[in-house]
Formats: structure tokens, sequence, C-alpha cells
């Protein structure tokens, strides 16, 4: 008998997020490893490309820590050969805009003194903008 799999509320979300900043159906994916035979950086990766889309499927937050979504070089080698169309590379990238996104309040440079301000790097004043205006 097959064991049921139970996916948390926090994981359906985090699932229904991908999904909606990919644009692709994670759920359609049926493990076959064709993305991981196809991918170049599999060899650097902690898990491997079908892992990280069924981490997603079942909405596992640690997929969060994993360097593999930062590794995928968008060679699409995985989307030309993917059996359901599916393209991993839109999926890594929106793991990471996630995990970018995920400490959003971290830093609030209103309530910053100006000093530490101005030491800022010019790059993080940019990013705080952007998460702050997107």
């Amino acid at each position: 008998m097959a064991e049921k799999i139970v996916i948390t509320s926090e994981g359906v979300a985090l699932l229904e997020r991908v999904s909606k900043l990919s644009g692709e159906k994670i759920t359609m994916c049926d493990q076959c490893g064709t993305c991981t035979g196809s991918c170049p950086m599999v060899a650097e990766m902690d898990v491997t490309p079908s892992q990280l889309m069924r981490m997603v499927q079942l909405g596992e937050a640690d997929v969060l820590g994993t360097k593999t979504m930062w590794l995928c070089a968008s060679c699409f080698a995985c989307t030309i050969r993917c059996p359901r169309g599916l393209d991993l590379s839109k999926v890594a990238e929106a793991l990471r805009h996630v995990a970018l996104r995920k400490s959003i309040d971290d830093s609030d440079t209103g309530t910053m003194p100006q000093a530490d301000i101005e030491a800022l790097a010019q790059i993080a004043l940019v990013s705080a903008l952007r998460k702050l205006t997107g």
C-alpha cells in the first residue's frame, strides 16, 4: 500500500508561489530524471534537478537552502528534453526570487542611522529600493 503524503499549508503556499512565478505546472513532473541526465551542472549540485522539482512538489521549505537553484546555468537542456515540456530553469529562477525575497523585512532603511546608510554599498541600497518598490 502506498504511503499517503501530506503537504502542510506552508508547503502548498510555496508550491503555488513557485508555480505562479515560474508559469510552470510543477505538479506535472513525473520524476523521469531526464532533466538530471541532461544537466551539465549536476556534478556540482547538492540535489539533482529532479529532486529539486520533487521538493517543490512536496512544498519542502528546505528547497530554499539548496545550492542547485543557484547553479542552474539556464542552458535549457532540461527543457528541450523534458517529456512534459517543463522549463526547470524557470522554476530555479522562481526559487531564487522566493529565497531572495524571504528576508525582505530584515533591513528597514527608514529606521537606520544616517551614518550606517552612508556606509552601505550602493548595490545594497539599489537592492533595498527594488524590494520596496517591486
